[in-house]
């Protein structure tokens, strides 16, 4: 064979390896998610000038002059419709991060009922991401057993958790509940099962925002 016909097998050769090393570096990122998913502890995350203050109560907030934009936070949801979470500007949007199989968030989902009933005249949003489910039946399953009316996106594999910016105040564990502020920008943080005295705690200061 000439050095003419085995140049393009060799090329072909070196795009299989690059495409197998792209899909190895996203699959570690994911499993990263995976390794730390179903904690009820965490720390900050992101580095350099993150803007953003811990408190004891293991909530992060960021001043309001501060806040970085939510990314696209959009797709399906777990009934299968279309949801973009931008829409919801305007209102101020609680972004809970959970998954069936984590008892945390079992513990936690009948505060986020309650909560969203009791604020939704008041202009709340609650926006639920569903990952690590792999299919949407046990998530359906879940949602009917807690009595989960608000929309939950349905993300099997953790990529519009990756989305965030390092520095930010991102998803980093399973349960996570952001607060998205009136201009659409992420304001508070916890990484932990919420009591309902702890997601009032962390919305009330928002949603009292101007």
């Amino acid at each position: 064979m000439s050095a003419a016909c085995r140049a393009p097998q060799r090329l072909n050769r070196t795009n299989r390896i690059r495409s197998r090393a792209a899909l190895v570096t996203a699959g570690a990122a994911v499993a990263a998610l995976v390794l730390a998913a179903c904690s009820s502890e965490g720390t900050s995350g992101g580095s350099g000038n993150t803007n953003f203050v811990s408190g004891k109560d293991g909530i992060a907030t960021v001043a309001k002059g501060s806040r970085a934009s939510a990314p696209d936070l959009s797709g399906k949801t777990v009934d299968g419709k279309q949801l973009d979470v931008a829409d919801y500007k305007g209102k101020v949007v609680v972004l809970n991060v959970w998954g069936s199989w984590c008892p945390p968030c079992r513990a936690e989902a009948p505060n986020f009922v309650k909560v969203a009933k009791d604020t939704e005249a008041q202009g709340v949003q609650f926006v639920g991401i569903n990952t690590r489910d792999s299919s949407t039946s046990p998530a359906k399953a879940f949602e009917k057993e807690q009595g989960i009316t608000y929309p939950s996106l349905y993300d099997p594999t953790g990529r519009l958790m990756l989305r965030f910016k390092k520095g930010t105040l991102n998803p980093q564990l399973i349960p996570s509940t952001l607060i998205i502020d009136r201009d659409g920008k992420v304001a508070a943080r916890s990484m932990q099962a919420l009591s309902e005295e702890k997601l009032r705690e962390m919305l009330d200061p928002i949603l009292a925002e101007k």
